[in-house]
């Protein structure tokens, strides 16, 4: 009788990049709820409904993943540390949302990886060569031919997104270093407590409406008073907090059983569903200069994942010539 192997993790990675794709894929409804509700109903109603019903869901995986004890660790402070900075990552990506395309926002936040990769040679002392930096800069061109500043097309909320993608790149910079001690889910869940904290302050902010104003989509989404929503829309708004805990597992899972390098490439499949999204549900579609942008990013993007996989990939040790017969004569 034979015993079968357990399968290396590199054969294991066409699963890994299916899981990632379909929770992209999730993710992306979530997108075209906030940006519907945006017209509206307030942020951090939306945010708030998200929070109450992504956390007795993140409970119950915290319990299959090592029981509830994990959520207690001496990593407490870092995690909420963490939280904070995914609370502003989030928000800046849905104002964002609110006031550009879908498309362009999707885009412009896909500017993380470039500054994942600026952070981590800075902040982590990883090194960076010099080609990857040719990446980084080539990046931050297409972030500038999106976002046109000096020109009369350039909006302030297109700055909305890049903020968020470099918070996001705190966050993950951050998760490099709490990922040897922490689990998935106490990050993910303490990620959500702050979440659901900072849109109970957001609230207490701007709930009642004495700082709303119309003159600009994203100002208006963060500042409109609380309303009582339809069925519908508290239905849309709950679904929001079950698709960050089904996304979130599909993405941690992704994760776990393939390879990063393999893996994280597909994540910029969020740039379909994000053209697709806009143009289905508002006929956006972005313009010359747009695509121009979104090429340069995405290209840059993939270019630096591809190097930082380059890196990561051991080399394979030198072979040693093969053993002589005879030994040698002497001269």
């Amino acid at each position: 009788m034979t015993l079968a192997l357990p399968p290396s993790q590199a054969a294991r990675n066409p699963r890994g990049i299916l899981l990632l794709t379909i929770g992209i894929a999730v993710f992306s409804g979530q997108d075209v709820i906030l940006k519907l509700l945006s017209g509206g109903y307030p942020l951090s109603e939306a945010m708030t409904l998200r929070g109450l019903t992504t956390a007795p869901l993140l409970l119950i995986l915290a319990h299959r993943d090592g029981g509830l004890r994990t959520l207690a660790t001496p990593g407490l402070r870092r995690m909420l540390a963490r939280g904070v900075i995914m609370f502003l990552a989030y928000t800046c990506y849905y104002l964002g949302l609110a006031g550009l395309p879908m498309a362009s926002a999707v885009a412009l936040y896909f500017s993380a990886p470039l500054f994942i990769t600026l952070l981590s040679a800075t902040v982590l002392g990883e090194g960076a060569g010099w080609r990857r930096w040719v990446g980084v800069l080539t990046g931050f061109v297409g972030v500038l031919i999106m976002v046109r500043p000096g020109t009369s097309l350039f909006d302030w909320a297109a700055l909305l997104p890049v903020v968020s993608g470099m918070a996001y790149a705190v966050s993950m910079v951050a998760t490099r270093r709490l990922g040897a001690t922490e689990t998935a889910p106490a990050l993910a869940f303490w990620g959500n407590a702050v979440f659901l904290v900072g849109a109970i302050l957001m609230a207490a902010v701007f709930g009642s409406g004495r700082f709303a104003t119309t003159a600009v989509p994203s100002l208006a989404f963060l500042t409109r008073a609380w309303v009582w929503p339809t069925p519908a829309d508290a239905g849309l708004m709950v679904a929001c907090g079950v698709i960050a805990a089904a996304g979130l597992t599909l993405l941690t899972q992704a994760y776990r059983i393939g390879e990063a390098h393999a893996v994280a490439p597909f994540e910029y499949t969020a740039m379909i569903w994000g053209v697709l999204n806009g143009w289905v549900f508002w006929r956006d579609w972005p313009d010359t200069t747009g695509w121009v942008g979104i090429a340069v990013i995405v290209a840059a993007g993939l270019y630096v994942l591809w190097r930082e996989a380059m890196r990561a990939t051991p080399a394979a040790p030198p072979q040693a010539p093969p053993p002589r017969a005879l030994p040698p004569l002497p001269d």
